[in-house]
């Protein structure tokens, strides 16, 4: 257990210090016991069980498509399902009485919803309100004329790609416009001591509704027929380049974040703005399968080589390594295997055994020989009095004895050889040259990769794997052709721009970007389960918490797992909007990356995500804070069974959380790309001691999550010193195995890390600049420059059409008096001019 999680870690025998085994006792001090206790009370609390099994977890753009449907509604909004209905009800019976909706066929249905959008353009808020409900029960599939959940998920989709061919996502989108301006709705909140469900009603039906169509039409299925495909592609250029409005839909849902941040509009329903947001991203700009298709389609067309592996097929395929085992539970192990032996009347003398895992090939593990008994466990940052009792009870016990026997493993057949191919970059290859030339000749050749004279045989070899592995990015080709354009603005002209959904999103939130950056992290700090409620936080809870709290003990189980549920789906749905931008701004422009980067790093993102990860990451993602039975669409069709204290305890059966599991591996990504070849950002992961908080998350036996803990693990271990590293030689060794490899890189040595300072301010300054030439020749508008070609033909200036004021021909001749005729004419300043 690491410090930074509270606890403590017991001091590594130094080789050669080992003490003999002491004869075998049948008494012990009153201390031993209550040592004892103490480290397994400790553990249980901080780390949590160790035997952690493999987590049969498939990474992906989302979850199943009723699992993300059943997240928009809180368990205290199941009422309003039944209210939708019979506002619904109440008008179809009117208006057809004797038929079901299932019954009518498309015409009928289609003049049905007309009428419906018609009663939106009424003036009284309660009567809006309640054509909205009908729409909305349409958009959760009539779920009162269905017999099963897959009846309701169908008529569901069926209802949302009716509504849209209809002009319902239009019209709703004029209605949240109306209700993001409603000052009165603003200033009330305000007013208000305590805010509840019943502050948001309006703007949680029409953000449902929304969400609904959405995520529906998003969804594909082999099913679909041909209209809906067409219909979809449709909806997708609707959201990404807006016609009537200057801005993009995604636009306005950051905004509704901002101003819910800065305190206007406290009853904005913030879980369901940021899952539009993110799936209105993930549906505009496209998934992880869509970005890899692009990354190989752009670097087709910059001429570069295909990508050496498929990074989504390799991750899939890699299996889960087991995590280090701590030394409090190595020494409970040993004790149990003690008293077994002690019954059995066998004694033996040898040392304290270390675990064989995170060894993923069944091979035996080189550095074995090397560790000479030093614990897995870091010893910098140990607390002194855990230190006293671990030294007490190594005094008052016996080293353990090995088991006569060892139980036969499974041996699983791995492939052979590492998962990824080697890279090398364009600078590897010139530092390499340009230390080699130094060394052996005397002098350098600046940025020369192809003379090789005077270098003796060894060298040309190396240089020439280095180039077999060289990998060009399409960020280098990006970097490159922006110096150009820096260097070069009369020559090459004007940048042909692709207008692509990504381009109009980054140039409309670009002014604005940094708020909207703040905004998220203001949101996912309060939803984090490691934050304590401070009083000057924003409150997150306004759309969970009813208009009367719980009077019961069951009323308060159920309202507490509701807003846990509630905190998990916010930070689900703002890590997955977070890395959509990262990876897309990425592809588009790296310094549009590199711009929301480091005003991510700017609002403190990095400590953030660490301060998420210091806590009992297992007990997180195995958390069962949901309620199936009062999930939708199962709620809806299924009689709800009695709850009561034990079953709200008792949870689901699932092995894990699927959110927490997909939030926990989004932060890590996003660390992973804040942090890589940033040395200042490396050493922030280095200053708020991160090691022994992403070590702690290695007991997720999970392949994705391990691979981007090791990641972060390998860029700052050259930073650690050589006693972490030897400490940790099972997480280097896993490192090796599961990394992908640059060449010359010595991330498992760093001798000469002293000799090599880095101007850490200077590197974001530097990296600042280069984002805002960027930004100002690309997207400020047309400014008056001294390169500007001067017009010398009379005839052409005369000729160009000026845009006059409209009064200007009724005042030409006073104009003519004033400016040209009364003016003397100085003729020597035209020969002073030439």
């Amino acid at each position: 257990m690491e410090a930074a999680g509270g606890g403590g870690g017991a001091p590594a025998a130094a080789p050669g210090r080992a003490r003999p085994p002491q004869p075998q006792t049948q008494t012990q001090t009153p201390a031993q016991p209550k040592a004892r206790e103490l480290f397994r009370n400790q553990r249980k609390e901080s780390e949590g069980s160790v035997d952690c099994p493999n987590l049969e977890f498939e990474y992906g753009d989302a979850d199943g498509h009723g699992a993300e449907l059943a997240e928009l509604y809180s368990y205290t909004e199941e009422p309003e399902l039944s209210h939708n209905r019979r506002c619904f009800e109440e008008d179809f019976h009117t208006q057809v009485p004797g038929r079901r909706w299932l019954e009518l066929d498309g015409a009928q249905q289609k003049a049905y919803v007309m009428r419906l959008l018609d009663g939106l353009e009424v003036v009284n808020r309660d009567k809006r309100l309640k054509v909205a409900r009908a729409i909305l029960y349409l958009a959760q599939g009539v779920f009162g004329d269905c017999d099963n959940e897959g009846d309701v998920l169908h008529w569901s989709r069926h209802n949302s790609f009716l509504l849209y061919r209809l002009g319902t996502f239009s019209a709703f989108l004029e209605l949240l416009n109306m209700e993001i301006e409603n000052s009165q709705a603003c200033s009330s909140a305000l007013r208000k001591p305590a805010i509840s469900l019943a502050d948001s009603t309006e703007l949680r039906v029409l953000l449902s509704v929304m969400y609904l169509m959405v995520e529906n039409i998003r969804v594909e299925q082999e099913t679909d027929p041909p209209e809906w495909k067409s219909c979809r592609e449709t909806f997708r250029m609707e959201l990404s380049f807006p016609v009537h409005t200057e801005e993009p839909f995604a636009l306005l849902l950051f905004t509704m974040v901002t101003k819910f941040c800065s305190g206007h509009a406290p009853h904005f329903p913030m879980k369901k703005v940021l899952l539009l947001l993110w799936k209105v991203l993930l549906f505009t700009l496209g998934g992880f399968e869509a970005l890899q298709a692009m990354k190989v389609r752009r670097r087709e067309e910059l001429g570069l080589p295909p990508l050496p592996e498929d990074s989504i097929q390799v991750v899939r395929s890699m299996r889960a390594a087991s995590p280090p085992t701590y030394s409090i539970e190595l020494m409970e192990q040993q004790q149990q295997q003690q008293q077994q032996q002690q019954k059995g009347g066998h004694r033996s003398r040898r040392p304290l055994v270390k675990q064989d895992s995170l060894d993923i090939y069944n091979e035996r593990d080189p550095f074995k020989n090397d560790e000479g008994g030093v614990d897995e466990e870091e010893n910098d940052d140990v607390d002194s009095g855990i230190e006293g009792e671990l030294d007490l009870m190594e005094r008052d016990t016996i080293i353990p004895p090995m088991p006569p026997q060892r139980l036969p493993m499974e041996r699983v057949s791995f492939p052979k050889g590492l998962p990824w191919a080697p890279k090398v970059r364009q600078k590897d290859i010139e530092h390499f040259l340009e230390a080699s030339r130094n060394k052996f000749i005397g002098f350098t050749l600046g940025q020369d990769t192809e003379t090789l004279i005077g270098l003796p045989r060894p060298i040309h070899e190396s240089v020439k794997t280095l180039k077999q592995h060289k990998y060009v990015s399409i960020s280098d080709v990006q970097i490159k052709n922006e110096e150009e354009l820096e260097k070069c603005p009369m020559s090459l002209g004007e940048e042909e721009v692709q207008e692509t959904p990504c381009e109009v999103l980054y140039r409309a939130m670009l002014y604005n970007l940094p708020q909207y950056m703040i905004a998220l992290l203001k949101i996912l700090l309060a939803a984090a389960p490691t934050s304590k409620a401070k009083t000057d936080s924003i409150n997150i809870l306004a759309d969970v918490l009813p208009e009367e709290m719980p009077i019961t003990v069951l009323q308060s189980m159920k309202l507490g797992i509701d807003v846990n549920r509630h905190k998990e789906i916010i930070v689900k749905s703002i890590s997955a909007s977070l890395l959509l931008l990262l990876k897309h701004f990425k592809l588009n422009h790296i310094y549009q990356f590199e711009y929301v980067s480091q005003h991510l790093v700017f609002a403190n993102c990095i400590p953030l995500i660490l301060k998420f990860f210091n806590q009992n990451i297992m007990s997180y993602i195995t958390a069962k804070n949901s309620i199936s039975v009062l999930d939708y669409p199962h709620c809806t069709v299924c009689d709800l069974p009695e709850l009561t204290a034990e079953s709200l305890e008792a949870g689901d059966n699932n092995q894990f959380c699927w959110r927490n599991l997909f939030s926990c591996i989004n932060l890590l990504r996003i660390l992973n790309k804040l942090t890589k070849w940033k040395h200042s950002r490396t050493m922030m992961l280095v200053v708020f001691k991160s090691a022994p908080i992403l070590k702690r998350a290695l007991k997720v036996k999970q392949a994705m999550m391990q691979l981007y803990v090791l990641k972060l693990l390998k860029i700052q271990t050259k930073y650690l010193g050589r006693q972490w590293r030897k400490s940790n030689m099972k997480t280097m060794s896993a490192i090796y195995q599961k990394v992908r490899h640059r060449m010359n890189d010595d991330w498992a040595y760093g001798n000469d890390i002293d000799a090599r300072p880095w101007d850490f301010q200077a590197e974001e300054c530097t990296l600042r600049a280069n984002i805002e030439a960027f930004n100002s020749r690309r997207y400020d508008g047309p400014r008056d420059s001294e390169f500007a070609p001067v017009d010398n033909c009379l005839q052409s200036v005369l000729g160009q059409r000026l845009e006059l004021p409209r009064g200007f021909r009724g005042s030409y001749e006073l104009w003519l008096e004033r400016e040209v005729f009364s003016q003397p004419i100085r003729w020597e300043e035209l020969l002073h001019c030439q």
